[in-house]
Order: C-alpha cells, then sequence, then structure tokens
C-alpha cells in the first residue's frame, strides 16, 4: 500500500510540473507575441506623427503667399500681368 501512495504521489507531482512546464512555455510564448505587437504599434505610432507633423507644416504653408501663387500657376495657370513663360518646344 506504501509503494502504490509513493507513486500516486511521485506522478501526481510530475502531471503538476509537466502542466506548470506548458503553462510557462505557452506564457512565455504569448508575452513574445505582445512585445512583438508591442514594437510594431509603435513603429506606427512614430509614423503617424511624423506624417501629423508634416501636414501641420503643410497647413501652415498654405496660407503663405509663395504656396498660393505656386498652386495658381502650376495647377490653374495664372500668371502676373506682362509675365512671360517661355515654352521650349525642342526645335
Amino acid at each position: 500500500m506504501k509503494k502504490y501512495k509513493k507513486i500516486i504521489k511521485t506522478l501526481s507531482i510530475g502531471v503538476i510540473g509537466i502542466y506548470v512546464v506548458f503553462t510557462l512555455i505557452n506564457q512565455q510564448k504569448t508575452l513574445n507575441q505582445y512585445n512583438n505587437e508591442n514594437k510594431e504599434l509603435s513603429q506606427k505610432i512614430q509614423e503617424e506623427t511624423e506624417y501629423n507633423q508634416e501636414l501641420s507644416k503643410k497647413k501652415e504653408d498654405v496660407d503663405s503667399l509663395e504656396f498660393i501663387e505656386e498652386t495658381a500657376r502650376e495647377q490653374l495657370n495664372m500668371y502676373y500681368p506682362n509675365e512671360r513663360v517661355y515654352v521650349d518646344n525642342g526645335i
């Protein structure tokens, strides 16, 4: 009877030990996955912050006279009076 109890006790401890090891391995995998996602999201946040800064700079530039003139020339083909635009046709 003592041998039977000792075997059951040893098996129980072994099963619990195996369960703990597998649980720790799965938790470590999950932690690694979350760390990788955190790095990716941090990088995306940084990229979006930089893009936001670029847009803010463009927003400030929109009000400038130079930007308005450049836009009028390039997109609307508007020029000052007596201003000549020469186009080289590659003769």
